[in-house]
């Protein structure tokens, strides 16, 4: 685990993004963990967070001509990963993000920012059935322009509800892209067990990922 993804499960932890427990998802599961990049809701933590994802896409060796972030979630976190690209990498990167409903008065449309041309970053926090994915492809291929990869905060590395793959490689399998993620599940381990106190969750973790993990 490198020390930007160490720096990253410690801060989601002390903001609480990252928590640990009982939680019903979506899905019908019960998971003993639960992730909320909502939280990341103030000017010191969107500072930080543009750090991390831009650590993770420097690392990644994807390329890219613009990034993207999906609506909602990923409006913030692709305007604080410009941000950080800019002033902690020296590149001054574009991005935009979409609408909800097209415009139809001002510039209208339904792309806010920079026009999607060339390869396409999309920027989000986490995976889990790929919606906003699928309709983030639909947005780049409508404007002519192609898909590189996807930036997420957290690989959950589980099984779907109703396939062995997870919703990560299922957009990977369909889109032929890599998904590229801050840290994974894998790392949320190694890292309680690395700094201790955490045993409950530790346990429950196992259990969890011996279940429904990829």
């Amino acid at each position: 685990m490198k020390p930007y993804q160490k720096e990253f499960i410690t801060f989601a932890i002390t903001h609480k993004v990252l928590t640990f427990g009982s939680f019903k998802l979506k899905s019908g599961r019960t998971s003993p963990y639960f992730f909320n990049a909502g939280l990341f809701n103030t000017g010191e933590a969107l500072t930080e967070i543009g750090k991390f994802y831009a650590a993770a896409l420097q690392d990644s060796g994807l390329e890219f001509d613009v990034l993207f972030g999906p609506a909602y979630k990923g409006i913030p976190l692709v305007s604080a990963l410009s941000i950080a690209l800019h002033t902690q990498h020296q590149k001054n990167v574009p991005y935009s993000f979409n609408r909800k409903e097209k415009k139809d008065h001002g510039e209208g449309g339904s792309i806010v920012g920079s026009k999607l041309a060339g390869k396409i970053v999309v920027v989000d926090d986490v995976i889990t059935a790929g919606t906003a994915i699928r309709e983030s492809v639909g947005v780049i291929t409508n404007e002519g322009s192609q898909l590189s990869g996807v930036l997420i905060a957290l690989d959950r590395r589980e099984k779907g509800t109703d396939t062995d793959l997870s919703a990560i490689q299922q957009v990977e399998n369909d889109y032929g892209v890599p998904v590229v993620a801050i840290v994974t599940l894998d790392n949320v381990l190694e890292y309680l067990q690395e700094v201790g106190g955490y045993d409950a969750a530790v346990a429950d973790i196992t259990a969890y990922r011996a279940q429904w993990g990829i």
